[in-house]
């Protein structure tokens, strides 16, 4: 299984042979920061991925030095001409473009995981919260950086860190626009692990997850998203529900044939 999709030179993707989607923000001179063009192939990848049949997991990095130095400096004349779109129109669903670039991550029906490494400031923190899990370096340098702009963030990050950062917390983050380590990230709830490589655990991990049943993998997922803002009925019939469709379902049998049988799975996509 291949697939082979670049952007110019602002984002690559590649699908390989266990279903795993890599995709790598590729403007490594300005430190992927995120310009006009970013937004626009950003988005592309992700429809891309949408649209990928047999796609089991995906890692999110970026080129260089950095994994994502958040907004270009020219986005502020884009973002405020005076016949720029109102923010508030919705574009993607529940989202504008530039919220759809890191709510895109929560949305597809597999776990994303980012692998972040140098800076990650503002859009760039955002879009790595949009990930499901988060690899970080330990020295790393990250930042909810919007008020050192005069601006508060507005690419999703109040709804994806939240449950991740006390509440606190996450105010003192974005009221200061404070700079903090790696290690610091995962004391706050927000690096799930740190790694002095990333990138290896965040592509391992995906191969890990690639290799057990997807109807369980996207149905988990699907049950996470609704875990912060559902009531408990909701969620335990939720559960139920799309359980009473995996069980002797065939990828179902095949989990547990190949556990048996001490052999790798053979699972289909739908």
């Amino acid at each position: 299984m291949t697939l082979h999709f670049s952007s110019g030179e602002r984002v690559a993707l590649e699908l390989d042979d266990a279903g795993v989607a890599h995709v790598r923000l590729a403007r490594p001179d300005k430190r992927n920061a995120l310009d006009s063009l970013m937004f626009d192939h950003l988005l592309e990848a992700g429809q891309a991925l949408f649209e990928t049949k047999g796609l089991r997991a995906v890692t999110l990095s970026g080129e260089g030095a950095a994994f994502c130095a958040g907004l270009d400096l020219s986005m502020f004349d884009v973002l405020s001409a005076p016949d720029a779109p109102h923010l508030a129109e919705r574009t993607h669903g529940n989202a504008n473009r530039y919220q759809q670039v890191a709510m895109q991550w929560r949305k597809l029906p597999v776990p994303v995981i980012a692998a972040v490494h140098g800076t990650c400031l503002g859009g760039g923190l955002q879009l790595a919260a949009g990930a499901d899990i988060r690899i970080v370096a330990p020295d790393a340098q990250l930042s909810i950086k919007e008020m050192h702009w005069g601006l508060i963030p507005d690419m999703g990050g109040f709804a994806l860190l939240r449950g991740l950062v006390r509440d606190d917390i996450f105010r003192e983050l974005v009221y200061t626009a404070r700079d903090f380590s790696g290690a610091e990230a995962q004391a706050l709830g927000i690096a799930t692990h740190v790694d002095t490589d990333p990138l290896a655990r965040a592509k391992s991990l995906a191969a890990e997850i690639a290799a057990l049943n997807p109807d369980a993998i996207r149905a988990a997922k699907l049950l996470a998203n609704r875990m912060a803002d559902a009531d408990t009925e909701t969620i335990l019939l939720g559960e139920s529900q799309l359980q009473d469709g995996i069980l002797g379902s065939p990828n179902q049998r095949e989990a547990v044939m190949s556990r048996m049988e001490r052999r790798a799975p053979r699972f289909t996509d739908h």
